[in-house]
This record gives structure tokens, C-alpha cells and sequence, in this order.
């Protein structure tokens, strides 16, 4: 199994970071064919010692991948290397969802879903479906601060618009996902300071203030354009802010 750079620092501010920065590894070793299905992992003492953390961060990573379906642990036995589960090709597994690289790759899949599903709402929307996304739109406002009542609006606000489309299958997809869909859900992980935090929502506020209006006066082309923005600013905003979170971990370490 290769070893990343791993923080270390054992700080408690950092202790969620390890074991983030642990289950990634592994999860990149597995995906890259390192690791195969059917392979027994090291036994914990050897991962302490190969990655320099401690025993509980190596528990907390490993529980981090059996959530996501990565490996399964036979008491007695050892952690083995999981076969991923047959699914349902449509089927996104949110628990699989744990790295800030597993969002951004999920705003990617965004970028192409939702440009269409807007401009489908916008040449759709009913009178009824329109009083309900600027009712979400105007909770997003009223919640600026970061809390769960904000990320609840704006997954509410988006899975509006694709009821409004009225193809069910966009619906579904995105409910699929849950709030891994939010990339303000994923602040913290990107280490943005609370006021850079703030700056950020206003920003996106904004962008959806330009999606919810374009909807509103029935311009498909606009509503397009609006979250086509919106979302490929999200998915930078988010790129950067974990680029920088390396490497402030990288020159304290």
C-alpha cells in the first residue's frame, strides 16, 4: 500500500483531517488497482506505523470506507478490500461521496444536468411551481449565515427546478444525491475562514438570484446560461478553497 504526505500534527483541530486524509489515500490505492478486491489490508498497527497516526484515526478512516462501500471487516479476521455492490446504473451512492474531489467530480455531472433541467423549467413552469421556487429561493436569503436551514433551501431550491422540468428522472437523480449535491455542506472541509465563508454565500446567492429570475420571466436561454454559471463558479470556488487548505497544511507541516 503506497503512503501519501499525511498531516501530521496531532492537534485536535486536525484529527478529522487525518483520518479524511488516510480514508483518501487508501480509497486512491483502491481505485488505481493498488489495492484489489479481495486483498486484506495491513492490520491497524502497521497502518499507524506506516502513516504515523494513531489508532483511532485509522478506526475512523476505516469506517469512513465501509461507508462507502469500499471495504467490509470480519471480525477476528481482518478489513478486506470490498467488490463494489451491483447497483442500479442510475443510482448514485451518496455515502460514496466522502472527498472534496468526489464533489467536485459531482459538480461536473451538475454542470451538464442542471444547465438543461433550468432551461427546461423556464419553457415548463407553472404559476404553482414558480410561487415554490421563489419561496425556496427567499429562504436561501433569508439564511445567509452557514447553517443546515441554508444548505436545506438551497437543495430545495434546485430540486424545484427540476420538478419543474417535469421529467421525473431529474427529480430523482438529484434527490438521489441528497446534500452532497450543496457544496456549502462542504465548507468546512475546504477550511474557509468564516468570513471568506460568508463572501462565498453572498456570491452564490446572487447567481441564484439570476436563475430564479430567469425562470421567472420564462427565458430559457437565460436560465441556461445562469446556472451554467453559477455551478462552474461553485465548482472553482470549491477547487481553490481545498487548493489552498493543502497548502496551509503543507507549509505547518
Amino acid at each position: 500500500m503506497e503512503k501519501p504526505a499525511l498531516i501530521t500534527n496531532n492537534t485536535k483541530r486536525r484529527h478529522k483531517s487525518l483520518s479524511q486524509s488516510l480514508a483518501e489515500s487508501i480509497t486512491n490505492n483502491i481505485r488505481s488497482g493498488i489495492l484489489k478486491p479481495g486483498e486484506k489490508l495491513p492490520t491497524e498497527s502497521a497502518i499507524m506505523e506506516l502513516y504515523e497516526v494513531s489508532r483511532t484515526v485509522v478506526r475512523e478512516a476505516i469506517s469512513h470506507l465501509q461507508a462507502a462501500g469500499l471495504v467490509h471487516t470480519r471480525h477476528g479476521v481482518g478489513t478486506f478490500i470490498q467488490e463494489p455492490p451491483a447497483s442500479n446504473p442510475l443510482s448514485l451512492q451518496k455515502d460514496a461521496i466522502v472527498t472534496v474531489r468526489d464533489v467536485l467530480d459531482i459538480l461536473e455531472l451538475r454542470i451538464s444536468l442542471e444547465t438543461e433541467a433550468a432551461w427546461l423549467a423556464a419553457s415548463r413552469r407553472t404559476e404553482e411551481q414558480m410561487t415554490a421556487i421563489t419561496s425556496a429561493f427567499e429562504d436561501i436569503q433569508r439564511h445567509v449565515p452557514r447553517d443546515s436551514a441554508s444548505v436545506n433551501a438551497d437543495m430545495r431550491f434546485h430540486q424545484l427546478i427540476a420538478k419543474a422540468t417535469g421529467n421525473r428522472y431529474f427529480v430523482d437523480i438529484l434527490s438521489d444525491l441528497g446534500n452532497t449535491l450543496i457544496p456549502r455542506a462542504r465548507l468546512d472541509s475546504a477550511a474557509i475562514s468564516q468570513e471568506a465563508g460568508n463572501a462565498y454565500l453572498e456570491r452564490v446567492n446572487r447567481e441564484h438570484e439570476d436563475i430564479h429570475n430567469a425562470i421567472l420571466r420564462k427565458d430559457p436561454e437565460g436560465a441556461r446560461a445562469a446556472m451554467r454559471t453559477h455551478l462552474s463558479n461553485s465548482r472553482e470556488r470549491l477547487r481553490m478553497a481545498q487548493q489552498k487548505f493543502e497548502e496551509s497544511q503543507k507549509n505547518s507541516g
